[in-house]
């Protein structure tokens, strides 16, 4: 029977694969014990990809670096580095195509030595000077995690099915395969179950379990947590603030009021935009340490907006946008910043389904004009001069749309990694 146009198709040596083809599993753990470079068909020719071990399974990933080189209406694509942030940090991110497994070199401190109190800071400053080699700050790792987990990308088939439950899934799955101080994320990071006052002491014993692993305990260095959520609410408290956390109704978040006073000056965009429409949501990355009674306090914040859909923006006018786009069921992702400072021009979103895709969406202030955006941009929008102009139109003719695990009900893996268990 043949399979529908949104299925990814590899060719592995001779054969011909696919995550629904019969035998996919015996032939990824074939391909990988032969070290067989799998060759995505999205293009004449294919793009390779290679095979790599998660737990008791195997995945296809692409080759660093080669998003670009994919169908722009396949899986694996991403746009070009120079429409993302990314490549500002490429030196400081390092995969290992035997493991699977991507090693982020990071500037936050990870754990507190006895008697030495961790800096609590909020984010980075807006416009702070860095090297390409600079080590991932707590924004960028938050940016890489949302990247991984394809949370900034959208098409049709996505509508409905971005729950809190999904989004924690697809992080935790991205967490899976990267190392941070040499350990994997997934043991160190908690993101918060869907609460649910049926299952709250049963709830509540997991994350004890969890966070067992960073009480301090006499005379030794004391991990610090990392703590991704949705922020609901920063309040007063008896002594400094607190934050509390979406699906976290039991447990507050501790910060003292220097923190807090650091964290709405930094943030204070973001924070007058998620106040001024409640259908956003408002992302949380954060080091937490605990006392010796598991009570958290934070350590250092930052803080990312997203559009009811999940998708990151920058402000008002780029929520405008990404909502227009997802209304009208266009194709596209939104490039993560990473360090790059406000004033750096960035895409708000690129197109992957227009006839001659990638088509950057740029968004330019008054005092810009479309002769200064990048040669490729076909569409500039300078929200203080005038009202939205028509987005590029689709391509004529069936486009297929790209496979996305979202729509398999996530049961194969990400769209540019495929689980096989054999």
């Amino acid at each position: 029977m043949a399979l529908p146009d949104d299925v990814p198709r590899y060719a592995l040596g001779d054969e011909l694969v696919s995550p629904r083809s019969v035998g996919f599993e015996e032939a990824l753990a074939k391909g990988h014990l032969r070290h067989v470079r799998p060759r995505c068909l999205c293009q004449p020719g294919g793009v390779p990809m290679y095979i790599a071990r998660l737990g008791d399974g195997f995945i296809v990933k692409r080759m660093p670096f080669t998003g670009h080189c994919h169908a722009p209406d396949c899986g694996s694509y991403e746009p070009p580095l120079e429409m993302s942030g990314r490549g500002e940090v490429a030196p400081g991110i390092r995969e290992d195509l035997a493991t699977g497994c991507t090693a982020l070199r990071v500037d936050f401190a990870l754990c507190q030595r006895p008697g030495r109190a961790a800096p609590m800071t909020a984010g980075e400053p807006s416009g702070s000077a860095r090297s390409p080699g600079s080590r991932l700050t707590l924004r960028g790792v938050l940016h890489y995690l949302w990247e991984q987990a394809e949370l900034n990308r959208w098409h049709p088939g996505f509508e409905g099915r971005r729950q809190w439950a999904a989004v924690r899934r697809l992080l935790l799955r991205a967490a899976q395969t990267t190392l941070v101080g040499g350990q994997p994320l997934a043991q160190r990071l908690y993101v918060p179950e869907v609460f649910s006052a049926e299952q709250h002491e049963v709830l509540a014993q997991r994350r004890r379990q969890q966070w067992a692993s960073a009480l301090p305990r006499p005379g030794q260095p004391q991990p610090l947590l990392l703590v991704l959520a949705e922020l609901k609410q920063l309040l007063p408290a008896r002594y400094g603030h607190q934050a509390v956390l979406k699906h976290l109704p039991d447990m507050a978040f501790g910060l003292d009021a220097a923190l807090a006073r650091r964290l709405t000056r930094r943030f204070e965009a973001e924070l007058a935009s998620w106040n001024a429409d409640n259908r956003l949501h408002l992302v949380l990355l954060a080091t937490a340490i605990l006392s010796e009674h598991g009570l958290p306090s934070l350590v250092e914040v930052t803080l990312m907006l997203t559009t009811a859909a999940w998708l990151p923006v920058d402000n008002a006018w780029e929520v405008e946008l990404l909502n227009t786009l997802v209304h009208e069921g266009r194709r596209f992702s939104k490039p993560m910043r990473y360090h790059l400072a406000a004033a750096e021009r960035l895409p708000t979103a690129v197109l992957a389904d227009t006839e001659t895709p990638p088509t950057p969406l740029i968004l330019v202030d008054g005092s810009a004009n479309n002769a200064e955006a990048d040669d490729r941009t076909t569409w500039c929008w300078s929200p203080l001069d005038s009202c939205m102009p028509a987005v590029p139109p689709r391509r004529t003719g069936s486009a297929r749309p790209a496979w996305s695990p979202l729509q398999e009900g996530e049961a194969r893996g990400r769209s540019h990694w495929h689980t096989a268990h054999p």
